[in-house]
């Protein structure tokens, strides 16, 4: 059996932005019962030089917008990165959720040797399609989504495995 790089791409981007969600609500749940503000815990770091909790949930969905649409050869949805509350944070997945469930596998599949340019510190680089997905987005969306999990799990927000592998 062979997979498409639909397959390989948008349903696992879908599971896991849902998952982000879902434990964006707990979150919020926990601030509420804890008396936390919102803004405190979506600027928690895990360590001073590491992104906070809403630059992590930014990156992960630029990571799965991008390598979408950059693999079905359009053009790349642009977000404005202002979100600061789980409101707003919720949003930005649901845009993304969207935008991910309006592709095609037509659109994506075949794409696996197609030429994918990205600029990285000054210097344009270019990959295949599939060595692009697998090799730079995946390392790439599943450290800022499971950095989200870890910063919430290390403010105290009751979470497990389960909530970050969510439903597929």
């Amino acid at each position: 059996m062979q997979i498409s790089m639909y397959q390989a791409s948008v349903p696992v981007f879908l599971q896991i932005l849902g998952s982000l969600s879902a434990i964006l609500d707990k979150a919020a749940e926990h601030c509420e019962a804890k008396k936390i503000k919102a803004e405190t815990m979506t600027a928690t770091r895990l360590i001073p030089d590491m992104f906070p909790l809403a630059r992590q949930i930014q990156i992960a969905t630029d990571q799965a917008k991008g390598s979408t649409a950059r693999l079905a050869g359009i053009e790349v949805p642009s977000y404005a990165d202002t979100e600061v509350s789980f409101e707003e944070l919720k949003a930005r997945l649901t845009k993304t959720m969207d935008f991910l469930k309006s592709l095609k596998p037509a659109q994506i599949d075949g794409s696996e040797d197609r030429d994918i340019k990205l600029k990285l510190g000054g210097e344009e680089m270019t990959y295949k399609g599939i060595q692009y997905l697998l090799h730079f987005v995946y390392p790439n969306f599943f450290f800022h989504a499971t950095t989200s999990y870890d910063i919430l799990r290390q403010a105290g927000v009751q979470l497990g495995k389960r909530d970050f592998v969510g439903q597929f």
